[in-house]
C-alpha cells in the first residue's frame, strides 16, 4: 500500500455507469471529485448536484483536461474509444500531459489489452475481438484499435500509472475488492466475470495502492469460482 494522501480526484468519463460508481466510491472515501463528461451527458450526473464538480466537455480536449486535474491528486480514467478520431487516444494523452508530476493515474480497459505480449487469449476470444474491431469501426461507432494505441502511450510513459483491464461485467451488490493477475490467461481469471460496482472499487483503491504502479491488472470477481479455487489452493 501507500502512504500518499488522496485529496482530491478528477474522474474522466464520470457520466458512464462505471463512472458513477467511481464518484461514489470516491465521495465514500472523503475524496473531492471533479467529474468530466461530454455535454450531452451533465444531466446524468444530477444525483450528485452539490457534491461534486462537474466539468462538461469532450474527454479528448486538451483545454477541458487541463483544467479538470488541476489541483488533483489522482485521475480515474474511462477510456472509451467513441467513433473514429482517435477520442481515446487523444483522451490519454491530455490526461498523461496536464496531470501533474506526482498525480495516481489509473486507466481503465479491457482483456483485451495487453502490455508485454504474454497474455493467452482463446481462440473464440481473439475471433469475437477481430469481428468487433472491424464491425464497429465500419459503422463509425467505435475504434478499438485507438483503445490500444491509448494504453501504449500510458505504457511508454514514466507516470504513476496504472491500467485496470477488466472482464465481463455484470450488475449487482458489491462482492468486494476483485482478484487479479499481471496476465489473461492465469488460471484465477477463469470465471470471465467481475461486478461493475467492484470495478469500480479497485480502480480508486488503486490509487493508494503502490503495488500497482506501471502495472497492468487483469481483475476478476473476488467470489467468482476461479477466484475462490485460487484462494483455496493457497
Amino acid at each position: 500500500m501507500s502512504s500518499r494522501e488522496i485529496h482530491k480526484v478528477c474522474i474522466v468519463g464520470a457520466s458512464g455507469k462505471l463512472g458513477k460508481y467511481m464518484i461514489r466510491h470516491a465521495l465514500e472515501r472523503g475524496y473531492e471529485v471533479v467529474g468530466v463528461c461530454r455535454p450531452e451527458s451533465v444531466g446524468k450526473l444530477d444525483e450528485f448536484a452539490g457534491c461534486i464538480t462537474v466539468i462538461p466537455g469532450r474527454t479528448d480536449d486538451r483545454d477541458v483536461i487541463k483544467k479538470a486535474v488541476a489541483g488533483c491528486d489522482g485521475v480515474l480514467v474511462v477510456l472509451v474509444p467513441w467513433g473514429v478520431h482517435d477520442y481515446a487516444s487523444g483522451t490519454a494523452r491530455a490526461v498523461l500531459d496536464h496531470a501533474g508530476p506526482g498525480a495516481r493515474l489509473v486507466f481503465s480497459c479491457g482483456w483485451h489489452i495487453t502490455r508485454d505480449g504474454k497474455d493467452v487469449y482463446s481462440r473464440t476470444f481473439r475471433a469475437m475481438l477481430a469481428a468487433a474491431t472491424v464491425i464497429i469501426r465500419l459503422v463509425r461507432m467505435a475504434d478499438i484499435r485507438d483503445q490500444v494505441k491509448a494504453c501504449n502511450l500510458v505504457f511508454a510513459s514514466d507516470a504513476l500509472w496504472t491500467v485496470v483491464r477488466g472482464s465481463d461485467l455484470e450488475e449487482g451488490e458489491s462482492q468486494g475488492l476483485p482478484a487479479w493477475s499481471r496476465h489473461v490467461g492465469d488460471p484465477i481469471l477463469a470465471s470471465n466475470i467481475t461486478r461493475r460496482i467492484d470495478f469500480a472499487l479497485f480502480m480508486v483503491e488503486a490509487l493508494v495502492n503502490d503495488d500497482l504502479i506501471q502495472e497492468a491488472p487483469a481483475i476478476v470477481g473476488c467470489r467468482t469460482e476461479s477466484a475462490l479455487a485460487h484462494a483455496a489452493a493457497r
